[in-house]
């Protein structure tokens, strides 16, 4: 997509936007377009702050984009952030199914150039956003979207930082020495199948060869999804090995908050 053919994009999705104000906290639900394919994202702010501030990215779990990432998005906003839930899979591609979760999953994560693609285009739409400073990016993301954000790393976007909520820590992307330039924060959960003990220290390994800037929190005796307070339910009902923990819920968050102030404050 050439810069005119992205700001035809941007204008469209600004002209498409629904606006709902929560006290001083404004959404916008975006409709955008990547390759011909319809996305639909949701921008959050205070309005009530004056002047650009840092806009971070939210990538959702492998349900897609859902009420969860909204969520995150809106008390990224609470903290004084631009947050945009972008949307990996396209308009109406919400899992209700492991099953389903899977295949969008394992669709989108297999293109490389379209994974790529429609993260470009999300942080480019961020970017312009009038409360945004362009320069100060980071991106989150939450299962599946940790895995996304870390390959963004890998890919050596000009992200100041990412952040991996209970994410996949392997990839067949392999950054050369010097690649990574954004920092890395990582929280998995000790007793998560999902993120084995060798999927764990292979990621150390492959960071500190590539020389990035890496943290990483490993919460003892802790399930896949220890975010999501719905991941009890959805662990119970579909089998799965998922549990929401409160204190690692908590502790991520303010992990995470710490590490915005400290990549923005450079």
């Amino acid at each position: 997509m050439n810069m005119m053919q992205r700001l035809a994009v941007t204008t469209a999705a600004s002209l498409a936007f629904t606006t709902a104000a929560i006290a001083e906290i404004t959404s916008e639900t975006l409709e955008y377009s990547v390759d011909g394919e319809s996305f639909t994202g949701y921008m959050v702010y205070d309005d009530a702050i004056e002047g650009e501030r840092p806009g971070i990215l939210v990538v959702h779990e492998w349900w897609g984009h859902n009420e969860f990432a909204r969520s995150q998005a809106e008390k990224l906003a609470a903290e004084g952030y631009t947050a945009f839930a972008l949307d990996m899979y396209g308009s109406g591609k919400l899992a209700e199914h492991p099953d389903d979760a899977k295949k969008f999953m394992q669709a989108t994560m297999g293109d490389k150039q379209a994974l790529e693609a429609r993260f470009r285009e999300a942080m480019s739409i961020l970017q312009d956003h009038e409360t945004v400073d362009e320069s100060r990016i980071a991106a989150q993301g939450y299962c599946f979207g940790g895995a996304v954000v870390l390959n963004m790393a890998r890919l050596g976007l000009d992200l100041d930082g990412v952040v991996s909520l209970h994410g996949s820590l392997g990839s067949d992307i392999q950054p050369e020495q010097g690649a990574v330039t954004a920092r890395i924060l990582a929280y998995t959960g000790g007793a998560d199948p999902f993120v084995p003990v060798e999927q764990v220290t292979g990621f150390v390994s492959e960071m500190t060869k590539a020389g990035a800037d890496l943290s990483l929190t490993v919460f003892p005796g802790v399930k896949h999804s220890f975010t999501s307070e719905a991941a009890d339910e959805l662990g119970e009902k579909f089998g799965l090995p998922l549990a929401y923990n409160q204190e690692a819920d908590k502790r991520s968050w303010q992990g995470t908050m710490a590490f915005y102030k400290s990549i923005f404050a450079q």
